[in-house]
C-alpha cells in the first residue's frame, strides 16, 4: 500500500493568510481522503523570524480553521541535533565542504549569475579545505557546510505540474547545508524530518517546486526515500500579487477579527478546489468530495470581501 501519510509544516514567522489556508486545507484533504494521517510540524528553524508568540498564532489559526492532525505536533528545533548530523555524515562521505564565502563575496564573483534566488555560487571553496578545523584555522572563520552538487538534471514528478527535470548544479551550485553559525538550511532540514514523521506525500506552495529537485537530490545521497510531491499553486490577491504574510485583511486573525466564520474560508477553498460548497462545513466535511484531478495548476484569486459571501 502506497504510504499517503500527510503533513501541515507552517513557519511561524507571521500569521497565517488565505494563501496558507488554502494550502494546508488541500493537504489535509488530500492525506484524509486516501484514509491517512496528517502530522502536524511547526517549522521554527529561522531563529531571527520565527518567535514563539507567532507558534501560538499558527495554532490559534490551524485550530480556527478547523485542521486536525493525528498524535502530538511538535517544533523542527525538537530535532535539530539529528539534522547537523546527517550534514556531518555527508562531510564525512566527502559529499559536502566547508565554505568560508561571505554573501558578499559570492555576489561579487565574476563567475556567479544571477538568478531568481541569487549568485549561483561557483565553487570557490570546494577542494580547499581538508577539514572544517583547517578552514577555520586557515580563514579566521566560521565554516558554513556546502553540498557536492553533481552536473545534469534531478528529474521528479509533481502531480499537479507534471514532470520536472531541474540542474541544481547549472541553477543554484553547491548550495548550503549549515550556515556559518551551524544553522541547517531549509533543503536538508525539511528532507531530514519528513524521513523521521514518515511522510509519504508532501503538499505544499507552488513556490517551492522548482527547490524539490535540491531535495530529491539529497533523499538520494542520503539514502532516504523521496515522497510524493503536489505543489499547490499560489493565491493572489484582487490584483494579481502574490499574497504575503503581511498582506492586509487577507490573515486569519483578521477575518477572525471581523467576524467572518472559519466555516465562510473553508467553503471559498473548496469551491476553489472544484468542490460544492457545503452550509456550514467543517474541513471533515470536505473529505469525501475532494478529487486531485479537480485543482486548477493556475493561481488563485481571492478577496476577502468575497469569502463572507459563502454560506455559513
Amino acid at each position: 500500500m502506497v504510504n499517503a501519510t500527510g503533513r501541515l509544516a507552517p513557519s511561524p514567522s507571521g500569521r497565517l493568510h488565505i494563501g496558507h489556508a488554502r494550502t494546508f486545507l488541500v493537504a489535509y484533504w488530500r492525506a484524509r481522503s486516501q484514509g491517512a494521517p496528517v502530522v502536524l510540524r511547526i517549522e521554527d528553524l529561522d531563529a531571527g523570524r520565527c518567535s514563539p508568540e507567532h507558534v501560538d498564532g499558527v495554532l490559534e489559526d490551524l485550530q480556527w480553521l478547523g485542521l486536525e492532525w493525528d498524535g502530538p505536533w511538535r517544533l523542527q528545533s525538537d530535532g535539530l541535533q539529528a539534522i547537523r548530523a546527517r550534514a556531518h555524515a555527508l562531510l564525512e562521505r566527502g559529499l559536502a565542504y566547508p565554505c568560508v564565502c561571505t554573501r558578499k563575496e559570492v555576489a561579487l564573483a565574476q563567475s556567479a549569475p544571477h538568478g531568481d534566488e541569487g549568485p549561483r555560487y561557483p565553487g570557490t571553496c570546494r577542494g580547499r579545505y581538508a577539514s572544517m578545523e583547517t578552514a577555520r584555522a586557515a580563514s579566521g572563520r566560521e565554516p558554513a557546510l556546502r553540498l557536492v552538487v553533481p552536473p545534469g538534471p534531478i528529474e521528479f514528478v509533481d502531480q499537479l505540474h507534471g514532470a520536472r527535470a531541474i540542474d541544481v548544479q547549472a541553477q543554484v551550485g553547491d548550495f548550503p547545508l549549515l550556515t556559518r553559525a551551524g544553522e541547517p538550511s531549509y533543503q536538508l532540514a525539511v528532507v531530514v524530518d519528513d524521513a523521521r514523521d514518515g511522510i509519504g506525500e508532501v503538499v505544499r506552495g507552488g513556490d517551492l517546486l522548482e527547490v524539490t529537485a535540491r531535495q530529491v537530490l539529497l533523499q538520494q545521497l542520503l539514502g532516504l526515500a523521496t515522497p510524493r510531491h503536489l505543489h499547490v499553486p499560489l493565491v493572489v490577491d484582487a490584483q494579481g500579487v502574490r499574497l504575503a504574510k503581511r498582506s492586509a485583511g487577507l490573515t486569519l486573525a483578521e477575518l477572525r477579527a471581523r467576524g467572518i466564520a472559519a466555516e465562510r474560508l473553508v467553503a471559498a477553498v473548496a469551491a476553489s478546489c472544484g468542490m460544492a460548497p457545503r452550509r456550514a462545513g467543517a474541513p471533515r466535511d470536505y473529505v469525501d468530495l475532494f478529487r486531485l484531478e479537480q485543482l486548477s495548476s493556475t493561481p488563485q484569486a481571492f478577496d476577502s470581501e468575497a469569502v463572507s459571501f459563502y454560506p455559513a
